[in-house]
Order: structure tokens, then C-alpha cells, then sequence
């Protein structure tokens, strides 16, 4: 027997029947509250909203995947045609504005070139840039680099349309690294030259050109990094400069350097490159020719075939031996020869005559002195400073013209020079080489 209750004494214990189940009663409950209204309303919402998800969700899904195995690409518009700006000096414009605007005006150059040691001659694909300043009803003329053209025959310019063209030399300026071309089409576009000394550095600046002789019509784009750069070309020439980051290759020379308002500021022109004899290569320094130094000379090519003005000296110039400096004689530019009826001759220089200095100005080899001789124009009054025989002395000239005919005679007198150096050789024994004078 058992006892359910171990808090009374055992005489007061009720004795429980044993049995083979046990009843157990559930305590009561508390009665359910009912719910309120709008609970039961925010529950069957709730429960809407559910169901209404998991319906939407599933007929996305059918549509993706049951109903079709493609997947929406949504592809925008935009406008494909720039329009071509007015190029007036005042309208700054875009990038694609100032391509669009002078692409008809910028030219390839090609023609036949000696390119191995057997002078065999082949033609070029490019072997520069160029572009239109001037046209009229017949004619067009066609602004490049002179080294562009140099020793170049059969020139040929070609336009982005496909079109090309025979082209003759007008004239050039070797020392400034220009060149006029002239093609008989008139009714050209051309370009708008503009200020090359308003541009500021940091202001974008763009090119067109042909880099690699193959990207053909290749536009380019950076800032002007820095202006009135002297920089030496490779034959010793210093020349005034705009620089640009702007990229510029092989190809590139002769084309126009754009501002921002589609003026042309420059003539591309150099690449500066690595003179470590290293393979690496110099990016972001490229060069082009102020449009402002040039635009008198340009004018001056097309009306008379050369640049008038220039000053001629009338003397072949070599720079003064190192061996002879060593003993005293003084470091300049030694007369080698003298052209008959020039100024050299008439105001009394001589051949082995050392000049020392060109008005104020220092000289102390050929390349000083014709860059001191450009400050002047032909018709100036010009002393210079020369050592003779032990003395220093000053001769006046008044300055000859550099024009076609004297040209003509300095290539001669070059000639002459050089021949009877060859004879001199031939005569004492020697074959070695010898320096040619420069002509001035």
C-alpha cells in the first residue's frame, strides 16, 4: 500500500487502492480571451501578404525560367555624329569637337627614300605628317617639317577621305625644321593658326598625325608641360620649343598641335629618347615648333620660295682643333673657306681666321656662331671679334641675304671644299676621315 500525503501523520492517512492505471487530471485552463478586431484584421493581412510573395516570387521565377531560357540586356542610346565646331578663338572645344573639326585639313607625307647603305630606294608607307594653312581656287599649300621632306623625292600627301595628291617643294628652312608643300587642288579645308605665346602650361593641347607611319590619322591628347624649352636637336640645333605630354611617335612630325579652342599653337616635331644607351624609353617629353616663330618664315616660303631676310655670312666654319687650344690659340669657329663677292670677302675676313665673338655675344665653336648670327637680318651691321696670327681683332660686315642663289653657291663652295680635302688625302697617303665645314 502507498500514501499519497507525507505531510499528515500515518494514523490520518487515507489509504489509496492499488490499481493498474492511474487517472490524471488536467488542471483547469483559463478561458480565451477573443480576438479584437483589427488584430484579426493585421493577422489575414499579414498572411495575404505572404501568400501574395510567395506567389509573385514563384511567377518570376516561371517567367525566367520556365517560360524562356533568354535573360533581359538593357542597351542604351547616345547621339554618334559630333558636329563641327566654329573655330573662332573664343569657343573652347571638346576633345572629339577638335578632331571632327580639322581631320579634313591634316595630311599624311610619303615618298621615296634612300634607306640602306647600297642606295637603294624604297618607298615609305608615311614618313611624316603635314597640314593645310592655305587654299585657294587652284592651288593648296601644306606646312611640315623639314626633315620630314629631306632628301625625300615623288612626294605624295594623302587625306583621311582616301584622296592623294602629287606635291612639290616650295621651300623650306632647315634651321627652324620647316616646310611648304604645294599640291594643285584648290577649295581645301584648312586650319585656324593661332597664338602659340597665349597658350599656359597645364592648358590641354591635342595633335593629329600619322605615328608609325601606319595608325594613320591618329588623335592624341595631353597639356603643355612647359614653354620656351631650348632644346638640341640631333644635329647640334638649338631650337625654342613648347613641351607636351602629349603622346608623339615616329610619324607624329610635321602635324599640328592643337589648342583648346582647335587653333594651331605648334608643329609636332621631336620626341626626346634615351641617351643612356639604355633600352628604356623616355614617355610623356615630346615637342613642338611655337607657331608664332614661324609664321612670317611660313608667309615668306609662299610668296618667294625662301625666307627673306635671312642672314648669309659667305664662310665655311669648322670648330678650332682641341690640340690647338692646348697651346694657347683660342676656342671658336676657324674660316675653312670664303665665297667669292661675299660680305666675308669684301669686309676683309681670311681663311684660318678664328672668330671669337659676333657683337656682344661669345662664340666658342660653328654652332654658337650660327646661332649668334640668326639674332640678326641680312642688311645689319655685324662685328666680329677675330683672332689672326697671334692677335685679336674686330671686322665689320654688313650682312648678305640667304636666298635661293646663294644657297646655290654654298652647296658649291661646300663641294669644291670638300674635293680638294679628298685630293689633299689622296696625295699625302691618307684615307681617313675628315670633318666637312658648316656653311654660313
Amino acid at each position: 500500500m502507498y500514501y499519497s500525503d507525507y505531510n499528515r501523520p500515518p494514523e490520518d492517512r487515507e489509504p489509496i487502492i492499488e490499481t493498474d492505471q492511474f487517472q490524471v487530471e488536467e488542471a483547469p485552463q483559463p478561458p480565451k480571451k477573443k480576438k479584437k478586431g483589427w488584430a484579426r484584421f493585421l493577422a489575414v493581412g499579414l498572411c495575404c501578404a505572404v501568400i501574395g510573395g510567395a506567389v509573385g516570387g514563384g511567377g518570376v521565377w516561371a517567367a525566367t525560367h520556365l517560360g524562356s531560357n533568354s535573360t533581359t540586356v538593357y542597351e542604351g542610346t547616345r547621339p554618334t555624329v559630333v558636329s563641327l565646331a566654329n573655330v573662332d578663338g573664343k569657343t573652347v572645344l571638346s576633345g572629339e569637337e577638335v578632331y571632327a573639326s580639322n581631320l579634313g585639313a591634316v595630311v599624311g607625307v610619303n615618298g621615296n627614300v634612300t634607306t640602306n647603305v647600297w642606295g637603294q630606294t624604297v618607298k615609305n608607307a608615311v614618313s611624316g605628317s603635314g597640314f593645310v594653312i592655305s587654299s585657294n581656287d587652284t592651288t593648296s599649300y601644306i606646312l611640315t617639317n623639314y626633315h620630314v621632306i629631306d632628301g625625300v623625292s615623288d612626294i605624295k600627301v594623302f587625306f583621311s577621305d582616301g584622296t592623294s595628291y602629287d606635291a612639290t617643294l616650295v621651300g623650306g628652312e632647315e634651321e627652324n625644321d620647316i616646310a611648304v608643300l604645294k599640291i594643285d587642288q584648290g577649295n581645301l579645308q584648312t586650319v585656324v593658326l593661332g597664338d602659340s605665346s597665349a597658350i599656359n602650361v597645364g592648358e590641354p593641347v591635342y595633335a593629329i598625325g600619322n605615328p608609325l607611319g601606319e595608325l594613320t590619322f591618329t588623335f592624341t591628347g595631353g597639356y603643355v608641360s612647359a614653354k620656351d624649352r631650348s632644346v638640341t636637336m640631333s644635329d647640334g640645333t638649338v631650337m625654342n620649343m613648347i613641351q607636351t605630354d602629349t603622346a608623339i611617335n615616329e610619324g607624329n612630325s610635321g602635324g599640328p598641335l592643337f589648342d583648346k579652342y582647335g587653333q594651331v599653337v605648334g608643329i609636332v616635331s621631336a620626341k626626346l629618347s634615351s641617351s643612356s644607351g639604355s633600352e628604356a624609353s623616355v614617355e610623356g617629353l615630346g615637342f613642338a615648333i611655337p607657331i608664332n616663330d614661324v609664321k612670317d618664315m611660313v608667309t615668306s616660303i609662299i610668296e618667294n620660295g625662301y625666307v627673306t631676310g635671312k642672314p648669309n655670312v659667305g664662310i665655311l666654319m669648322d670648330n678650332v682643333d682641341e690640340a690647338a687650344q692646348r697651346y694657347g690659340v683660342p676656342a671658336g669657329a676657324e674660316i675653312m673657306a670664303i665665297l667669292e663677292g661675299s660680305c666675308a670677302q669684301t669686309g676683309g675676313l681670311q681663311v684660318g681666321d678664328i672668330i671669337t665673338a659676333v657683337g656682344d655675344t661669345t662664340v666658342s665653336d660653328r654652332d654658337a656662331l650660327k646661332a649668334a648670327i640668326q639674332n640678326y637680318k641680312a642688311g645689319d651691321q655685324v662685328t666680329f671679334t677675330v683672332y689672326r696670327d697671334g692677335e685679336t681683332t674686330t671686322v665689320t660686315l654688313t650682312l648678305d641675304e640667304d636666298n635661293q642663289e646663294r644657297q646655290a653657291a654654298m652647296e658649291q663652295l661646300q663641294t669644291d671644299y670638300q674635293n680638294q680635302q679628298a685630293q689633299n688625302q689622296q696625295s699625302n697617303g691618307y684615307n681617313n676621315y675628315y670633318n666637312f665645314p658648316f656653311g654660313w
